[in-house]
């Protein structure tokens, strides 16, 4: 060979090893870019328009396409996990984005999930990450209790379950059907944490106050909003929009005094399925989800998710009432393994007791 051709050819090959470890690599702040044509199918329980955006993002950073698979119904993540459950032995998912812990935990006990401690989830509590790292959460919703302020004097507001149950609020509180969604999740929760004596006393009292059952968190928000009742448990992404419309409400977080039950709070959870197709992407995908960035994405937007740790910052547009750090909130805190095995006969109870 000629020595212009060795030269040459010495620098492509020196170009070849650069770009071989450049894309072998993952930067220590998240992942980098990666050879185009890969492919990672998500499905994701998150609202479409606060999850669509990040996934977009996701794309143009990685190289990496994701297939994204939502679902229409009210209550997504119930959709979504049941499609796992039948997709089981032969998973087309690689990624699961679910919008609360409940289902998750179902998941996990179905063996449909694969273990993987993201190096991304430096920081997070050790109540949001599985032992097993089948599943970590992230950017939460607290379970709150909306007030009219119409409807309820200064100073008599309800300020912890309990007081749901007062005969001077009987017929005027609503919760969401305690069979989907977070509020199936805060039963079993109420069970775990209470004991189940305790916890079945509650919901028949609250049964005899003349509590009002509505199809969802966002249909007893809106009810409290419009006056049609005085109080309602509900998500704080629900309450947001009632704030943010400047309806005459005020948002309570339940149970915050001292030896208080605390308030819930239900992080997204985002997990690998077991046998997935694309294992690598996967992983790329995860730790993306797990940054600092998408936290704050989540917390400015309109949904005003809760970072879950301590160093991600509040963005500005958070408004007064929904500024809550997780170490500001007493937090009802439970075995989330317990929560998972007692779901299921929870929520049969809670059919038989608020669904005709």
């Amino acid at each position: 060979m000629n020595p212009a051709r060795a030269a040459v050819a010495f620098v492509l090959a020196g170009l070849a090893a650069v770009l071989v470890v450049f894309l072998s690599r993952g930067p220590a702040n998240g992942p980098g870019p990666v050879p185009s044509g890969r492919v990672v199918v998500l499905y994701c329980a998150h609202d479409v328009e606060y999850s669509r955006p990040i996934k977009d993002d996701f794309e143009k950073r990685t190289g990496i396409r994701v297939e994204f698979l939502t679902d229409e119904e009210m209550d997504k993540s119930v959709g979504l996990t049941g499609r796992l459950l039948q997709e089981k032995d032969h998973p087309r998912c690689d990624v699961f984005w679910n919008n609360e812990p409940g289902n998750s935990l179902r998941l996990r006990r179905a063996g449909i999930l694969e273990p993987y401690k993201s190096p991304a989830a430096a920081g997070i509590p050790d109540d949001f990450l599985d032992a097993d790292g089948t599943w970590t959460g992230f950017a939460a919703r607290a379970r709150v209790i909306l007030v009219n302020t119409e409807r309820v004097k200064p100073g008599e507001e309800p300020k912890g379950l309990e007081d749901l149950t007062d005969p001077r609020l009987r017929g005027q509180v609503g919760i969401a059907a305690p069979v989907a969604g977070t509020t199936a999740t805060h039963a079993a929760m109420l069970f775990v944490a209470r004991g189940d004596e305790k916890a079945r006393d509650w919901f028949r009292r609250l049964r005899e106050n003349g509590v009002v059952v509505l199809p969802g968190n966002g249909a007893v928000m809106r009810a409290v909003s419009s006056g049609e009742l005085a109080a309602g448990l509900t998500d704080t992404d629900d309450a947001h929009v009632a704030v943010k419309k400047g309806s005459p409400v005020r948002v309570v977080y339940p149970d915050q005094e001292e030896g208080g039950l605390g308030t819930p709070v239900l992080p997204n959870t985002v997990m690998v399925v077991k046998g997935c197709p694309h294992p690598q992407e996967a992983r790329v995908l995860v730790d993306f989800l797990l940054g600092r960035e998408v936290e704050t994405r989540l917390a400015a937007c309109d949904s005003v998710q809760i970072p879950v740790r301590a160093d991600v910052a509040l963005p500005p547009a958070v408004p007064a009432g929904f500024r809550m750090r997780l170490g500001e909130i007493r937090r009802l805190r439970v075995d989330w393994d317990a929560v998972g095995q007692r779901m299921p006969e929870v929520i049969e109870e809670m059919r038989q007791a608020f669904v005709k």
